[in-house]
């Protein structure tokens, strides 16, 4: 008989698997939102970090080059100045795809508008400065 019962008792029931279930669904839903919140920061940190890394290389450039304020720098030259082999030497664009494009002399570089726009919810304007729109 006690066999009998040990048998019957082996599993879960239904009732508890699904409040497992709606327990673990309840913890991702607090989790993802903070998630995705924290990818945009690193995304728009790294932005931010490409246009001290370009602002540099257009010092670089200018430097070797006798180059003075106002004058432009292409893409095919400041990329020169930069790590080889990392995306930005690679493409000139954004973690997000825009175009850096040409740079001027002693001149901040700026970020693009449509990369301000897509992560603005993460990085005020005081996060970009004076890296800002």
């Amino acid at each position: 008989m006690l066999n009998k019962l040990n048998k019957r008792r082996a599993g879960f029931t239904l009732v508890e698997i699904m409040i497992v279930v709606a327990i673990i669904a309840l913890l991702a839903a607090i989790a993802v939102p903070g998630f995705l919140r924290a990818r945009k920061r690193s995304q728009a940190s790294r932005i931010l970090n490409d246009l001290r890394m370009i602002d540099a290389a257009v010092d670089q450039y200018a430097i070797e080059t006798n180059r003075s304020t106002g004058n432009t720098v292409g893409t095919a030259d400041w990329t020169n100045y930069l790590k080889k082999g990392s995306s930005l030497y690679n493409t000139g664009n954004s973690l997000l795809g825009s175009a850096y494009g040409v740079q001027t002399v002693d001149t901040i570089p700026k970020v693009v508008t449509a990369d301000y726009n897509v992560l603005s919810d993460v990085a005020s304007t005081g996060f970009w400065s004076p890296y800002g729109p």
